[in-house]
C-alpha cells in the first residue's frame, strides 16, 4: 500500500496517482481505478503520454552531468581540487522506468492495450453489497468487495492457484476519506465513525498479501484533524509520502525556493521481514513540473543570497538547512526522476 498525502489543492497529488497507473499500462499490468470525484473513465484519458523513444531520459542525464561540471567548477577551495569525487546519485546515467509527457495525453490505442475495471462510488450506491458483516461505511464494503471480485476472478489471488497466465493488478484509489465517501473524519475532530476507514485499509492489506497486487491511495490528510486516525492510517500502509505544495504560501515567492513547486515528505518506506516500516534517510526532497516533466529532486539552496532577500527568507533559509540532510547545503545534488 503507497499511501500519498495530497497538497491542499490536489495538483500534485493527482499527478503522482496518474504516473502510478501509467506505468502499469507501459508495463502491461491490469488496472483498478475507483474514485468518488471524478469518473476512472476521465482519469484514464488524461493520463500522460509515455516517451518511449527516450530522449528526454538522456537530455535529462546530460543536464545532470552538465549540473556536476558546474559545480566542479564552483569549489568552495582549490585543495579539495584533488579529493576522490562521491557520486551525488548513482542512477544519474541509468535509466529505470519510463519518462512521461505531461503536456502530452496518452494515446486510446495504448490505454486500450490492457485490460482495466473502474469504480465510480455514484454508480455503485444502488447496489448492496453481499457481505455485510465488515461493519463499516457502505462506500467502503462495496469498493472493498469489489477489488476482492476482481482478485478472485481475473486470477490474481495468490492462495488460489489458476490455469491464467498471470499479472500484476495496480490498484488506484483517489482522495480516500473525503466526504465524496460518506465519511465524516474530514470533517470533525470527533468524527461519528472514526473507524471504517482504518477498517477498510485493514480488509485491503489482507487482501494484498495474499494476491499479486500493489495499491496506491491518495487521502487529503490535510484535512483530517484527528491526529490518532492518521497514526492508525500510516501504521497500516506500507509506504508514506507527503506533497506539500507552495501554492497559497509563504515559500511561493521566496526566492529560496523559486525553482520548485513543492516539497516532498518521505515518511515511511516498506521493510522486507520486519514488523516495523523504516524511516527514509532523506530529508531534502523536492518537485517541481516543467514544461514536460513532473522530476522530483534533491533540494539544495542558493549557493549565495544577494541583498534582495529580506530577513524572513534569511531565517526561512536557517530552518531549510536544519531540513537538509549534512552536505547538501551549498551544493547542488543530482536529480532523482520520478519512476514506478
Amino acid at each position: 500500500v503507497v499511501f500519498t498525502e495530497e497538497d491542499k489543492f490536489g495538483l500534485y497529488s493527482n499527478l503522482l496517482f496518474k504516473y502510478f497507473l501509467t506505468e502499469g499500462i507501459v508495463c502491461g499490468h491490469d488496472l483498478f481505478v475507483a474514485s468518488a470525484k471524478e469518473h476512472p473513465d476521465s482519469i484514464l484519458k488524461e493520463l500522460p503520454a509515455p516517451l518511449l523513444d527516450d530522449t528526454h531520459g538522456k537530455e535529462l542525464g546530460d543536464e545532470a552531468v552538465k549540473s556536476e561540471d558546474f559545480q566542479d567548477s564552483m569549489k568552495i577551495a582549490w585543495r579539495y581540487q584533488n579529493l576522490p569525487k562521491m557520486e551525488a546519485s548513482p542512477t544519474t546515467q541509468t535509466k529505470f522506468g519510463h519518462y512521461y509527457d505531461i503536456s502530452k495525453k496518452m494515446s486510446p490505442e495504448l490505454c486500450q492495450s490492457v485490460k482495466w475495471h473502474s469504480f465510480y462510488l455514484h454508480e455503485e450506491l444502488s447496489a448492496e453489497p453481499k457481505v455485510g458483516a465488515w461493519n463499516m461505511n457502505s462506500g467502503y464494503a462495496r469498493l472493498l468487495q469489489s477489488i476482492q471480485r476482481i482478485i478472485s476472478q481475473e486470477g490474481f489471488d495468490g492462495s488460489d492457484p489458476q490455469k491464467k497466465q498471470r499479472n500484476i493488478l495496480r490498484i488506484g484509489i483517489q482522495s480516500l476519506g473525503s466526504p465524496l465517501w460518506g465519511d465524516d473524519v474530514c470533517c470533525s475532530d470527533a468524527p461519528e465513525d472514526p473507524h471504517s476507514l482504518t477498517k477498510f485499509l485493514y480488509a485491503l492489506r489482507g487482501l494484498l498479501r495474499k494476491s499479486l497486487s500493489a495499491c496506491i491511495i491518495t487521502v487529503p490528510a490535510h484535512l483530517i484533524q484527528n491526529k490518532a486516525i492518521m497514526e492508525r492510517v500510516t501504521n497500516l500502509s506500507d509506504m508514506v509520502v507527503g506533497l506539500e505544495s507552495f501554492i497559497g504560501s509563504e515559500r511561493e515567492t521566496n526566492p529560496l525556493y523559486k525553482d520548485y513547486h513543492g516539497l516532498v515528505h518521505v515518511h515511511q518506506i516498506p521493510r522486507l521481514n520486519s514488523l516495523i516500516c523504516d524511516v527514509s534517510d532523506t530529508k531534502d526532497l523536492a518537485f517541481r513540473v516543467k514544461r514536460k516533466l513532473f522530476t522530483i529532486e534533491r533540494l539544495h539552496l542558493p549557493p549565495d543570497l544577494s541583498g534582495t532577500v529580506s530577513r524572513a527568507s534569511k531565517q526561512d533559509l536557517a530552518g531549510s538547512a536544519g531540513l537538509l540532510s549534512s552536505g547538501c547545503g551549498a551544493v547542488a545534488m543530482g536529480k532523482r526522476h520520478l519512476d514506478f
